[in-house]
């Protein structure tokens, strides 16, 4: 596996925090990871249910279908290589949560209303 160099200073001709950049490419590459399990437990599990091995037959047995399914799985991009990849071609973008104002606390304005009079 070949080792890929990013270029930081695109972060800074962007104006991007590298930081910020690099939490966003982590979370979008656990997102991918998730989505590639999904996709290959439902295509294992629909090859399963196809496929029912007698009772008597040795569980060392390898599915041709499995292994080329895996195979595929092995092959794709790294989860992480494509979120790198998207955050380049700028096509990643993320937002910060809406802070919530917080309550005022009643005991401090009447200590102000106080002091006034």
């Amino acid at each position: 596996m070949p080792i890929k160099p990013i270029d930081l200073e695109f972060f800074n001709r962007e104006g991007k925090n590298v930081h910020e950049a690099i939490v966003a490419a982590s979370k979008r590459a656990r997102q991918i990871n998730e989505e590639y399990k999904i996709e290959f437990n439902q295509r294992i599990e629909m090859l399963n249910i196809k496929i029912e091995a007698p009772e008597n037959a040795e569980e060392t047995d390898v599915n041709p279908d499995q292994l080329r399914v895996s195979m595929e799985f092995e092959k794709r991009a790294k989860p992480t290589d494509v979120a790198l990849d998207e955050l380049m071609k700028k096509d990643l973008d993320w937002r910060y949560k809406e802070e919530e104002e917080l309550p005022k606390i009643k005991a401090v304005e009447k200590d102000v209303e106080a002091e006034g009079e």
